[in-house]
């Protein structure tokens, strides 16, 4: 077995003060196939109740609302997982799993992930790019799909900084770099031309020593992972050029990252924002026996509330 602890730490900073923030949250790893999420907590400062619920993907949203002035919004989530070892993939697949893949289209759980997304629409670009991949046909879906990983692995150079959550797979395409989001879309836009579904995946990758992996380290991570008929869904690592395993920790999927930020939300006043984001994935060598509570951030809304004191007190005088 696997186990590992996450902290996700996310901070708003505000240029004035707002007066209510109402956030969605899906940063709670998934409780499905290979992995247990033994153990999740969130807190909030300015402190907030939080309550979740289960979308129909089977993913966890938390939501919370901070009715008060603040100016600062700390969210801190902390996550303890178990994953059990992955059985090794075959070499290839049966050229009839094209018929079971053709048959099953119609299925409600897999039609979702067929038909293009936000940011997984067909553009002119991406037919040039598939023509340039000149994928060999006559292959199995399992090994078009492992060369596909390859030679998107090849083809474009991680760099942080040089695209946003908002750029389309058409940014990518013309400046051959991005991060694991635009790895992860343009793939999932590919395999879905192919008749294949396909869906997004957020979560965290465990950079362990042994084994190189381009993206950050200080991050989440995204990839995809294809259904096929004989193995189920099955994931793929784009950015590090790897079929996922033990290292990679699940917390949502859907069509696009458009479904499952991490964060999401809005504000109440005129300000501008800046976010900061923080994580750290620690491997340990089995689940801790004592259970220490994650501890509260500075209340920020403490400071905000003396913040609107002094402005009434001026305003009067």
């Amino acid at each position: 077995m696997y186990y590992y602890t996450i902290r996700h730490e996310t901070s708003f900073y505000y240029s004035e003060p707002i007066s209510e923030s109402m956030m969605e949250l899906q940063m709670q790893p998934r409780n499905d196939y290979h992995q247990r999420c033994a153990r999740f907590q969130v807190v909030v400062s300015p402190r907030a109740s939080v309550n979740t619920l289960t979308d129909y993907r089977g993913n966890t949203v938390a939501v919370f609302d901070v009715p008060l002035p603040h100016h600062r919004l700390m969210i801190t989530c902390e996550s303890l997982v178990e994953i059990s070892p992955f059985l090794a993939l075959p070499e290839t697949l049966p050229m009839e799993e094209w018929a079971l893949i053709e048959n099953a289209r119609l299925d409600v759980e897999r039609f979702d992930m067929l038909s293009s997304s936000h940011f997984t629409r067909p553009t002119e670009a991406l037919k040039a790019f598939i023509q340039e991949l000149a994928l060999p046909t006559g292959l199995d879906p399992l090994t078009l799909i492992r060369l596909l990983n390859t030679r998107l692995y090849e083809s474009f150079d991680y760099r942080q900084n040089t695209t946003t959550v908002d750029s389309t797979i058409d940014d990518l395409l013309t400046h051959r770099e991005g991060v694991c989001q635009d790895f992860a879309h343009l793939m999932i836009a590919t395999i879905r031309g192919f008749g294949i579904p396909c869906r997004y995946v957020s979560g965290y990758l465990s950079h362990r020593a042994q084994f190189e992996a381009r993206s950050a380290a200080d991050a989440s991570h995204a990839w995809v992972e294809v259904w096929f008929p004989s193995l189920g869904w099955v994931g793929f690592d784009p950015t590090n050029n790897v079929s996922c395993a033990e290292r990679h920790i699940r917390v949502a999927v859907g069509r696009d990252y458009a479904d499952v930020p991490p964060t999401k939300g809005v504000f109440r006043g005129e300000a501008d924002t800046m976010l900061e984001v923080a994580v750290s994935v620690e491997e340990l060598s089995q689940l801790p026996l004592i259970e220490e509570r994650l501890q509260s951030p500075v209340d920020w809304s403490i400071e905000s509330q003396q913040l609107q004191t002094d402005q009434q007190e001026q305003q009067q005088q």
